[in-house]
């Protein structure tokens, strides 16, 4: 137990544990959704482009989750209003606007001094070094995440699985199209100190797609896909601490094996579950 026990002596590994699981619920819940519309492509381009915001945040003294949590916010409604355009293919625009932000962002950073430390931490996250307030704020804006599912958790349901039957049963479709861009937009920044911008999409979209292997049912994959995020979340962080590598990138690699192991051993939907199915018997009577 020892192997457990000792790293919570330090306070520091304390509140690296809690953002661990708040990032490790959090993500996955709202990845199903992002998994079950196809919006993953989506997603990395909307962590990536909340960059500027971080390092303008950053160079101006001001907390970095403002920046990131204005950027965001705004690059969701800009995404909205681009996704509903005629004017260029919605993934050929937003691959542009993800390119130049980034480049927009890095090119802001590498004119501060210790601009290789900076970078490093806004890429790959610092799990070790989040602070009694960052895990306020994170707390505070997945609650809010959270409360938002709950209230609209049977209209986001329809309209991720059919749009046509939402605007059918006159749901605002428009409206939770935009309300699932912020909330992936807070729950970015909710993720940012501890897997940082890179590895934001695997905690997002690995736990959920593991999850979708073993029931195709809303409410038990966000279940499972929590679970998942946080067993990755803590067994990461450990694995981090011990093996003195960093936090974030052990993280989403727990993530990924997990993923292996249930994308081949899956019942049912496995790929040895459907390699020793037995074929399908054809009948010869005429």
């Amino acid at each position: 137990m020892s192997f457990i026990t000792d790293p919570l002596t330090f306070s520091f590994f304390q509140r690296a544990l809690a953002a661990a699981l708040i990032v490790g619920v959090l993500c996955p819940v709202l990845g199903t959704y992002v998994v079950l519309r196809g919006m993953a492509f989506l997603g990395d381009a909307l962590a990536h482009i909340i960059l500027p915001g971080v390092v303008i945040a950053f160079l101006t003294g001001i907390p970095l989750v403002i920046g990131a949590l204005v950027m965001g916010i705004l690059t969701a409604f800009a995404i909205g209003a681009l996704s509903e355009s005629n004017l260029l293919r919605e993934d050929s625009a937003i691959g542009v606007i993800l390119a130049g932000a980034f480049a927009l962002g890095i090119a802001m950073l590498s004119a501060t001094d210790g601009y290789a430390v900076d970078l490093t931490h806004f890429l790959f996250g610092n799990l070790l070094g989040v602070s009694s307030s960052d895990l306020w704020t994170m707390l505070g804006l997945s609650l809010i995440v959270f409360t938002v599912i709950i209230l609209f958790y049977k209209e986001l349901l329809v309209v991720s699985f059919d749009q046509t039957l939402a605007s059918t049963l006159r749901l605002p479709v428009r409206f939770y199209n935009y309300l699932l861009l912020v909330l992936i937009a807070v729950t970015i920044v909710v993720a940012l100190n501890a897997v940082g911008i890179s590895l934001m999409l695997a905690m997002i979209i690995t736990p959920a797609a593991a999850a979708s292997f073993l029931t195709k049912r809303l409410l038990p994959m966000m279940g499972i896909g929590a679970t998942i995020g946080a067993v990755s979340g803590a067994v990461g962080l450990y694995s981090s601490f011990y093996l003195n590598i960093a936090s974030g990138p052990a993280v989403v690699l727990v993530a990924t094996v997990i993923f292996v192991l249930i994308f081949l051993f899956a019942p049912n939907q496995g790929v040895f579950s459907r390699w020793m199915a037995p074929a399908p018997t054809v009948s010869t009577n005429p």
